[in-house]
């Protein structure tokens, strides 16, 4: 059975694959309308706008989640409560069924903030 391991990045902060994921999402966004406009001049102004409105439920959600995470670390130093890594052991003393049980409501609670974000946004 494959375990999470928590590396010293992981835990300081200093993973930049999200920030640059956000920053090539954010480059992207002035470029896309141009490029799709030139495919086909004759092209309507609202079919290439549709995958913008796309693209933007995409950066507000990646916006979301890295503000949530960050309130997240802020109100647990607040807090006191214990470390990520003390937490991620009590978890592997769950049984099986508590474990695939936590990680199906974590995803169902991803996924209903994304389509959120995107019901929002569209």
């Amino acid at each position: 059975m494959n375990t999470l391991k928590i590396s010293k990045d992981d835990v300081s902060g200093r993973n930049y694959t999200p920030y640059l994921l956000f920053g090539v999402l954010l480059l992207t966004w002035p470029l896309l309308q141009g490029l799709i406009m030139s495919w086909d001049p004759t092209m309507g102004f609202i079919d290439p706008n549709i995958w913008l409105l796309i693209l933007m439920s995409l950066i507000c959600f990646l916006m979301v989640t890295g503000l949530s995470w960050w309130l997240l670390q802020r109100f647990w130093m607040r807090l006191g409560l214990p470390l990520l890594t003390e937490m991620v052991l009590s978890f592997k003393k769950l049984g099986l069924w508590q474990q695939l049980g936590f990680y199906w409501a974590s995803f169902a609670l991803l996924l209903l903030a994304a389509v959120g974000v995107l019901t929002a946004i569209v």
